[in-house]
């Protein structure tokens, strides 16, 4: 009986430890910015993008978030600023991510339907820039070395790598629906730490060393000019400006997010964890 009034004691506990728990949904926008995109934030190009992932409430203020983020993003020239619009390069890529996130919100859920919310913490991605030549072929943009990445004529020039570590933060709004469900809009960045998302960052490379280093291909998408009507088909020289390394890219998710409690508490307890069933007295 003992036993069983332990059972009794202890089970409310970790009941209201279970519904601290939330599995979470996100659906809305992907984008970036960097060289191909002069819009800092903007729906622009922009793709789908959708994620989930676990929340878990630490208190009524803070919580902690993990989860995987998929989004689409990409960029034209020939959409840039008119200054860059004669270099006619462009790229995709899909963008893979996990991350691990502390989250704040201003109000007591409980005691409020709506509050902002803030969050930050750390992602790890993975994405592989590619295009389309001009029959319509694709092809991915790292093994040509469109910057000189690899060649032994530019040692200081490494191949850069698939997988990178960002920095994600933003904002948002969340609205209590129901004791278990919570429906949310959040705008998030991600700070990345290198300048090759899109695969532009420096200058153009010697022409001849490209094309014996990576091929023909890698000429012809390294720089795209001539493919416009009136482009000028001549290859620049060596050191020619082609990005601007001085800024990093982002990349960046908009959209509505859903949050759904797991293992909601048994009916016989009430919501503070106290059990509404008395243990048996033992009669003298």
């Amino acid at each position: 009986m003992r036993s069983f009034c332990l059972l009794l004691f202890l089970f409310p506990l970790f009941t209201s430890a279970q519904t601290r728990l939330h599995a979470t949904l996100f659906g809305g926008f992907a984008n970036y910015y960097g060289d191909l995109q002069n819009k800092p934030i903007t729906l622009d190009q922009s793709s789908l993008a959708i994620g989930a992932g676990l929340k878990y409430d630490w208190t009524e203020h803070i919580a902690f978030r993990t989860g995987f983020m998929y989004g689409r993003i990409g960029a034209d020239d020939k959409r840039n600023k008119a200054s860059l619009q004669f270099r006619n390069l462009n790229f995709q890529s899909k963008v893979f991510e996990w991350n691990v996130l502390g989250e704040y919100t201003l109000f007591d859920l409980n005691d409020k339907k709506l509050s902002p919310f803030a969050f930050a913490g750390l992602a790890i991605f993975h994405f592989n820039p590619y295009t389309y030549d001009s029959l319509g072929t694709k092809y991915f943009l790292k093994p040509l070395s469109t910057e000189g990445q690899g060649l032994p004529e530019y040692p200081d020039r490494k191949p850069y790598k698939l997988t990178q570590f960002s920095i994600p933060f933003g904002v948002g709004v969340k609205f209590k629906v129901t004791d278990n469900v919570v429906l949310g809009y959040e705008f998030s960045l991600r700070k990345t730490f290198f300048d090759y998302l899109d695969d532009i960052s420096k200058n153009y490379v010697d022409q001849t060393a490209l094309l014996n280093g990576r091929g023909p291909k890698a000429v012809e998408l390294a720089y795209r000019a001539g493919e416009l009507k009136g482009g000028d088909p001549v290859y620049p020289p060596d050191g020619t400006k082609r990005g601007g390394e001085d800024y990093k890219d982002w990349y960046y998710f908009s959209g509505i997010s859903l949050s759904i409690g797991i293992n909601t508490q048994n009916k016989i307890f009430t919501r503070r964890g106290k059990s509404s069933v008395d243990c048996p007295v033992k009669v003298q």
